[in-house]
């Protein structure tokens, strides 16, 4: 079992202290392991355990491992006592999530626009398609705690405005009218910010690091100790408007040379025609103009990478779907990162994400799962 110091949990009531324990925890915890963990009494642990059993929260395991007398029998929470639902919208669709208190999936479905199709159209149903959704995956409602909803937009401090979404082609929207009649409690943030969040939820670990969101938008998010940082005005981690080429490509934002006009899909569907798979086949198949786009990419993304990584000195993170199409290509990702990096030696600083799918729906759900597990 993996044990967080006592010290760290001694402010909390015994019965929340028991619970974080086990939901932290990442391999067999008997009872006497959960007391002397939490620093309690085996009657208190009892008293507490039996509360938890008895709301749904936690439950046997059924694991047991011998003491070298009588078998101990494990513990652990219930993941799926309660659910959040994780909406990501884009330019070209949505795709909705379920996922328990551990942030696991339980259903998908992605909902794809056609080319007529605005976000400002479509919002009128995002709740029907919601509940759609819902009714397909056979979630029960009475466990939902929340909807979390990721935009690529920069919003307002307060959550209230799309103050600038470029791939949507909206500015100054209220998002009241965008989560109508939705009968949850919604949560709305930028897609950047909750991927990063997510993506550090999913690794463990205290690190320090640059979340770098690679979707049709490129954003990303800045995490110290797990926190995230948001910047003065709400645009922090908005790695997609890094200038890579002075006076180059022209970029959804209206400016010229961003990190998001080399590096996203929307610049090989305009340049070539065809969509990610499509292109990445090509490249496969050594079409030389497809490669020579894929090494013009790789060099615009590695500039940005030394950017950031010069700026904040931590570990870089790639995520978001487009990312997964260029894990084949890290070696010759660092290699041009390190032949912009004066201080480095090797590259091991830029890594993938360890989320593979789906991270921005999640990242929309972890909201509501980090707040529920607080509140036990």
């Amino acid at each position: 079992m993996t044990k967080s110091p006592v010290l760290q949990r001694n402010h909390l009531p015994v019965r929340s202290r028991i619970y974080h324990t086990l939901y932290d925890n990442q391999g067999f915890c008997s009872k006497q392991t959960l007391a002397e963990a939490c620093g309690v009494s085996m009657p208190t642990l009892y008293q507490n355990l039996n509360e938890l059993m008895d709301e749904g929260l936690v439950r046997y395991s059924g694991e047991e491992r011998s003491t070298g007398g009588r078998k101990a029998q494990g513990l652990d929470i219930v993941p799926d006592a309660r659910i959040s639902i994780g909406i990501a919208v884009s330019e070209n669709g949505l795709r909705l999530i379920a996922a328990d208190l551990r942030l696991n999936e339980l259903a998908y479905k992605q909902i794809l626009f056609d080319d007529e199709t605005k976000i400002t159209e479509t919002t009128p149903d995002l709740a029907a398609e919601l509940e759609s959704f819902l009714d397909e995956s056979g979630i029960d409602r009475a466990k939902i705690l929340g909807v979390g909803i990721t935009f690529p937009a920069v919003m307002s401090e307060d959550g209230s405005r799309l103050l600038f979404a470029p791939t949507l082609g909206l500015r100054e929207v209220p998002v009241s009218g965008l989560i109508a009649n939705i009968p949850y409690p919604v949560y709305v943030d930028n897609d950047g910010s909750a991927s990063g969040q997510a993506e550090w939820f999913a690794r463990k670990s205290q690190m320090d690091m640059a979340y770098l969101f690679l979707e049709f938008g490129v954003g990303g998010a800045v995490l110290m100790d797990g926190t995230l940082y948001r910047g003065k005005n709400g645009r922090s981690g908005e790695f997609g408007h890094i200038c890579v080429e002075p006076g180059g490509l022209l970029c959804n934002c209206g400016k010229r040379g961003c990190l998001e006009a080399y590096c996203s899909p929307l610049r090989i569907e305009k340049e070539l025609g065809v969509t990610p798979d499509g292109f990445f086949r090509g490249v496969e198949d050594h079409i030389p103009e497809y490669e020579e786009l894929l090494y013009d990419i790789l060099r615009h993304l590695a500039i940005a990478v030394n950017d950031i990584h010069m700026a904040l000195d931590c570990d870089v993170i790639l995520g978001g779907f487009f990312s997964e199409y260029l894990i084949p290509y890290l070696p010759v990702l660092r290699r041009y990162v390190l032949a912009g990096n004066p201080f480095e030696e090797n590259a091991d600083f830029l890594q993938f994400s360890a989320l593979r799918h789906h991270v921005s729906p999640l990242g929309g759900a972890l909201f509501y799962i980090r707040e529920f597990v607080s509140s036990v």
